[in-house]
């Protein structure tokens, strides 16, 4: 797992669709089907229903609800450091 999975997950679970994710992160659909499979792999459980519109399992809403806070614990971190460097 890696910040771009956890990013890539945040856009699928506000879009709800494969199609649209993968359009806004300019990557193609497969690639990013690929990695939501990884991460449920690598998890062991299933976070996305695949129907259309999109859902996300109890697994998948614990999830996001990790990946918003490591993102944005990432995002005051950088500021620090940045702040520290100058």
């Amino acid at each position: 797992m890696n910040f771009a999975t956890l990013e890539y997950f945040e856009t699928l679970a506000q879009e709800r669709s494969f199609t649209k994710a993968s359009e806004r992160l300019h990557i193609t659909q497969q690639s990013l089907s690929s990695h939501i499979a990884n991460l449920e792999k690598e998890l062991g459980c299933q976070l996305v229903v695949r129907h259309v519109p999109l859902e996300l399992t109890y697994a998948g809403e614990v999830f996001l609800n990790y990946a918003s806070s490591l993102r944005d614990q990432y995002t005051t971190m950088r500021q620090e450091f940045l702040d520290i460097s100058q």
